[in-house]
């Protein structure tokens, strides 16, 4: 009596290399997908925290340019300093918010400290990583700079391509860049800032560019010399009745 048994047919080695070859095409599409999705996350998150950054950084010079106060008996303290070109500066006194940067340091109840009138520098500077910084520095209006303001300022914006600043001039009814009436607060306040793309290269064109343009409106005026006499408030010959 012959039993026949039943034939098994097993992988061949083509078949089993072909199975491999398509397993690592697989596996290399979700590693790829996988590397695709943390790098767009990773872009992503960059672009965000730079917007915010951008918007951080204009919203301390549009609160700082709020509270602006200016005395033509004291240009020495109050005068209102504007620089354009390769090292622009902002500079002018400013009664700053309870919110600000750095407050803590200028300004604590529990020890009397109350420095909340004080002179602001905003200053374009070479940065750290190779590129241009726009740094802040602050100090009392009757004081001098202290040493860490000068060695550590606070960066405000990091890989800064441009930051320029522009005055309306009443006289001229138009934007100038360079402010000469370093005694006198001007009406409005045109500031430009451009960071430069989320990947911290050079920008070769304006879509590798995030730049913002902001009109700020100042609501200070500059208190004129008669005022801070003895008795001020009166003009020189005039009666008051």
């Amino acid at each position: 009596m012959n039993l026949k048994h039943p034939s098994r047919r097993a992988f061949t080695l083509i078949e089993i290399m072909v199975a491999m070859a398509v397993f690592a095409m697989v596996i290399g599409a979700i590693y790829s997908s996988w590397v695709l999705l943390m790098r767009s996350t990773k872009v992503a998150k960059e672009v965000a925290a730079q917007a915010q950054r951008q918007r951080i950084t204009l919203r301390t010079i549009e609160d700082a340019l709020s509270s602006v106060q200016s005395f033509q008996a004291s240009p020495q303290y109050y005068s209102f300093i504007v620089e354009n070109g390769d090292s622009p500066v902002l500079s002018f006194a400013s009664r700053v918010p309870e919110v600000f940067p750095r407050n803590g340091k200028f300004v604590n109840p529990n020890t009397d400290l109350d420095f909340n009138l004080r002179r602001l520098t905003f200053r374009l500077e070479p940065g750290t990583q190779g590129g241009k910084d726009l740094v802040l520095r602050q100090n009392p209006v009757l004081m001098d700079m202290d040493t860490d303001e000068k060695q550590y300022p606070l960066v405000l914006a990091e890989n800064v391509l441009k930051f320029s600043v522009e005055c309306w001039d009443t006289n001229k009814f138009n934007w100038v860049d360079e402010w000469d009436y370093t005694n006198v607060i001007p009406p409005m306040v045109r500031v430009n800032l451009v960071l430069a793309n989320q990947f911290g290269g050079k920008a070769n064109s304006p879509s590798d560019e995030n730049s913002v343009t902001r009109v700020i409106s100042i609501p200070s005026q500059t208190m004129p010399a008669f005022m801070q006499r003895p008795g001020g408030g009166v003009r020189p010959g005039f009666i008051s009745r």
